[in-house]
């Protein structure tokens, strides 16, 4: 879980009880440890969210608290639009469609004025004839990284020259117009990327894996120096 997402179901956790929650409570509730529990309650009263309590007593998230309506500048706009038209453009179908749904949610819930604005945008994101094609089921690439199951597949390098592979994939990455899979190869016993339109035979097993220190997504950040 991301530590933007997990900061929001504390506040959700503790707004839904309105009693005093342990730290040992919200660990097990979100799957962290006590330690990473006690560093987002800080986190949470430095950002000024009104969390009464402290470390071997308990939380409880004052009555007073009063969640801000969402709302967006017209710079945010911009750049969420533009984000949802590029998805819509290089993602698979039902990526582009819940893109879609997006936008029309977003539209909905805006002032009158803001519509106005984003109706009338100069940022367009179109299919050109360098995209690459992709034979492999996007979609189902996509839930195996989600639910973390192994792939087995056949690849061509850029020398056409044919492997099998065992993966397990770890995130998807666009570098216009080429796809590309990260995951560990168990095959190399390395990280490795691989261009989803020289992936062939793709097989989501139903073989689970579980992140192993030296074989995750944050170790390929750490070795290279990405910021997750």
């Amino acid at each position: 879980m991301r530590r933007a997402d997990r900061l929001f179901r504390i506040v959700e956790y503790l707004k839904a009880r309105r009693q005093v929650v342990t730290a040992v409570v919200l660990a097990e509730a979100l799957e962290v440890s006590v330690r990473t529990i006690y560093r987002d309650i800080a986190d949470l009263n430095a950002s000024d969210v009104p969390i009464i309590g402290e470390a071997g007593v308990g939380y409880i998230l004052s009555r007073d608290h009063v969640v801000k309506p969402l709302m967006f500048g017209v710079e945010e706009l911009d750049a969420l639009m533009l984000g949802a038209q590029m998805v819509k453009s290089f993602g698979d179908k039902e990526l582009a469609q819940s893109a879609s749904q997006a936008i029309d949610k977003l539209t909905s819930v805006l002032p009158e004025s803001l519509q106005r604005e984003i109706s009338q945008t100069f940022l367009f994101s179109f299919s050109s004839k360098e995209k690459v094609e992709i034979q492999i089921d996007f979609t189902s690439l996509r839930r195996a990284i989600r639910s973390k199951n192994k792939l087995y597949f056949s690849y061509k390098n850029e020398k056409s020259e044919e492997s099998k592979r065992c993966v397990r994939p770890l995130c998807l990455v666009f570098f216009s117009p080429v796809w590309l899979l990260l995951g560990w190869c168990e095959m190399r016993n390395d990280f490795r990327n691989f261009r989803l339109d020289r992936i062939g035979e793709l097989t989501v097993t139903d073989k689970n894996f579980k992140e192993e220190k030296g074989k995750r997504l944050y170790d390929y950040c750490q070795i290279n120096g990405y910021e997750m």
